[in-house]
């Protein structure tokens, strides 16, 4: 999840069953907060990569 008018760093906030898992700085791949998981840092990089984030 992102928000357009959110603060910088550019970042998204990754939920599972309405709980924050992670809160990810996209611009120095970096946790913010929480830990990512294998799956979720793959899931980022293939969005990245396809240029939807």
């Amino acid at each position: 999840m992102t928000w357009k008018a959110d603060h910088p760093p550019k970042h998204v906030h990754v939920y599972k069953d309405g709980t924050l898992v992670v809160k990810w700085d996209l611009e120095n791949a970096q946790a913010m907060r929480g830990k990512p998981t294998r799956k979720i840092l793959h899931f980022i990089n293939e969005l990245e990569a396809e240029g939807l984030l």
